[in-house]
C-alpha cells in the first residue's frame, strides 16, 4: 500500500502541474476567465492532496500498523478524482448535473483529514 500511495501521489502532482500549465497557457484562449479560475481551484486542491498523499505514504512506511492511514489515503485519492476531476470537466463544458459531484469530493477530503487526525491520535507519546 505504501508503494501505491507514493506512486499515486507522484502521478497526481505530475498531472496537477500539467493541467495548471495547460490552463495558464493553452486554455486561456479557449475558456472564459471564470472557468480558468475553476481549473486553478482544481489544480490547487489536487496539488495539496498529492503532497499530503506523499506524506501518508511515508508515514505508512514507518508506522504500518496505525489505523486510519490507509483509509485517509484512499479518501484523498477519491476526493481528488471527484473534486478536481469534476471541476476540470465542468470548466471544459461537461453537463451542469456534474456540479453536485464537487462537494462530494470535498467531503472525501474532509474525511481523509479526519482519518489522519485519528491516526495521529493513536500514536503513543514515545513514538
Amino acid at each position: 500500500m505504501v508503494r501505491f500511495f507514493l506512486i499515486i501521489a507522484a502521478l497526481s502532482g505530475f498531472f496537477a502541474v500539467i493541467v495548471g500549465a495547460f490552463a495558464a497557457h493553452g486554455l486561456k484562449k479557449m475558456l472564459a476567465p471564470e472557468m480558468i479560475e475553476v481549473v486553478k481551484t482544481g489544480v490547487q486542491y489536487q496539488m495539496y492532496h498529492a503532497l499530503v498523499l506523499l506524506l501518508v505514504g511515508l508515514w505508512l512506511s514507518h508506522k504500518p500498523d496505525i489505523s486510519g492511514l490507509k483509509a485517509g489515503g484512499l479518501a484523498f485519492i477519491l476526493g481528488t478524482l471527484l473534486f478536481s476531476g469534476s471541476l476540470y470537466a465542468l470548466a471544459l463544458g461537461a453537463p451542469r448535473w456534474l456540479g453536485p459531484v464537487t462537494p462530494l469530493g470535498g467531503l472525501c477530503f474532509l474525511l481523509g483529514w479526519l482519518f489522519l487526525l485519528s491516526a495521529a491520535w493513536r500514536i503513543k507519546p514515545a513514538d
